[in-house]
């Protein structure tokens, strides 16, 4: 016990600042990946690659076992490989997000809009969401922020047309030509109707009871785990408004919550700096009252 304490009393009498640092930063990166795989079905991978790395990294060094242990020396150097083919779709989302920190907003052409243009936009898609939710008409709004999302509104049928309640209500009646599938607003714009978006990969809606939500609630969340859009949602089934973004979602909105919601996300403020941390914080802290709620809305 002594020879126990007086290891450890060495060890700090040898710790500086550098070994602080490098602590915090191995700290920070394991933090960073913690968090882009939280809610992904790669987590439960990620538990599964580390259980049995430890439990072999156990069995062979209190066992001696030569044959098994060169195995696993010559097996595991493969995992390297085998871990961009594993966690691709992870990575790809994690690259995204880190290119989208580098977006300008004036290079977007979203941002061409005035700011009295973008408040008429959010107020047209407000009433029409009002409209649509108390005649159960089905609708998925989707609105460009600083990433484009030009591969998407290609899939779809272009309008260029000035938002206004009226059109939208229009484009989403029953059995219409372009009611299936989303619309993309681009500053006060739908730039298109009727677009294919992804479906939702995150392992969230396996585990809770969102795994009831319908398409349009999936390629909501979908867009938003593949983009830094806004994605609004009418349910067909029970008429409830919800709003997916980065990959979560607000459920059961009235029209206060909605507006308060989408104000926050398209103030100049985040506009100007959404992709920043302080830009995100600001977002969070305004809609940190509108927590998620889970429900089986379709």
């Amino acid at each position: 016990m002594t020879q126990f304490f007086n290891d450890i009393f060495f060890l700090i009498q040898r710790f500086g600042w550098a070994d602080l640092l490098d602590i915090v930063l191995v700290t920070a990166i394991f933090y960073a990946v913690l968090i882009l795989l939280r809610d992904t079905e790669a987590l439960v991978l990620m538990r599964g690659v580390l259980f049995i790395i430890i439990f072999l990294g156990l069995l062979t060094s209190l066992v001696n076992l030569p044959g098994f242990s060169w195995l696993i020396s010559t097996v595991l150097p493969a995992l390297v490989f085998a871990i961009p083919v594993i966690f691709a779709p992870e990575i790809r989302r994690a690259l995204e997000r880190v290119g989208r920190a580098g977006n300008v907003p004036f290079l977007n052409h979203s941002h061409y809009a005035s700011e009295q243009q973008i408040k008429d936009t959010l107020d047209g898609v407000i009433q029409a969401c009002s409209r649509l939710s108390e005649r159960h008409h089905g609708a998925l709004i989707i609105l460009q922020r600083m990433q484009g999302l030009s591969e998407y509104s290609e899939t779809g049928v272009p309008l260029n047309a000035v938002v206004t309640p009226e059109l939208l209500l229009q484009i989403f009646y029953p059995n219409t030509p372009l009611h299936d599938g989303a619309v993309i607003i681009v500053g006060n714009k739908i730039v298109a109707a009727s677009c294919v978006m992804p479906l939702s990969a995150s392992g969230v809606l396996n585990r809770t009871p969102d795994r009831t939500m319908g398409l349009r609630h999936r390629a909501a969340l979908g867009i938003s785990e593949v983009s830094d859009a806004i994605a609004v949602v009418v349910s067909e089934e029970t008429g409830s408004i919800s709003i997916a973004h980065s990959g979560r979602m607000i459920r059961r909105l009235n029209m206060e919550r909605l507006q308060n919601t989408l104000y926050a996300f398209f103030q100049p403020t985040e506009l100007a700096g959404e992709d920043s941390l302080i830009g995100r914080l600001l977002v969070l802290f305004r809609i940190k009252e509108q927590a998620p709620k889970e429900g089986g809305d379709r």
